[in-house]
């Protein structure tokens, strides 16, 4: 059996000495509804994207309230097509539900790229591989910690 992904975060970010807290919430489905159990901004929920550029599986993460710009994100990644991953392949490749992905590519092996508004926001918050759990840690941890690849794609 797999240590679920909550877990593998939590003991990532304890190890790491990254400040974070946890709140447990109703299973929320949509980045407007777990805004409001969390109580935080639309801007500041971490919108993790299992996507095909190319060939190539890749992790990409936005402001909740922005949307995947397919042709910035084509000319980005020197791809003629681009598309979300299906249900299927979200559960092969992390084994996760959609909308319960953490901004973390690194724990399923994917590159992760963070469009740069995110930066917008002091702290961020994100589901946590339940769609019950859900993490706030400050944007500047998240950097150092995740080291994600900035592009500009929304």
């Amino acid at each position: 059996m797999t240590t679920p992904v909550f877990e593998r975060i939590e003991t990532w970010l304890k190890r790491e000495s990254v400040p974070f807290t946890v709140l447990r919430h109703e299973p929320v489905f949509t980045s407007e509804q777990a805004a409001a159990v969390r109580g935080t901004s639309l801007a500041s929920g971490a919108k993790a994207l299992v996507v095909k550029a190319g060939e190539k599986f890749v992790l990409i993460v936005l402001p909740a309230d922005r949307k995947l710009d397919s042709k910035k994100a084509r000319d980005f990644f020197g791809v003629k097509s681009i598309r979300f991953a299906n249900k299927e392949e979200v559960v092969e490749l992390t084994g996760l539900q959609p909308g319960s992905i953490p901004p973390f590519g690194s724990l399923f092996n994917l590159p992760t790229y963070c469009d740069p508004a995110l930066a917008e926001n002091p702290s961020i918050n994100f589901n946590a591989g339940d769609h019950s759990i859900s993490v706030q840690m400050s944007y500047a941890d998240y950097v150092a910690a995740e080291k994600p690849i900035l592009a500009a794609v929304s």
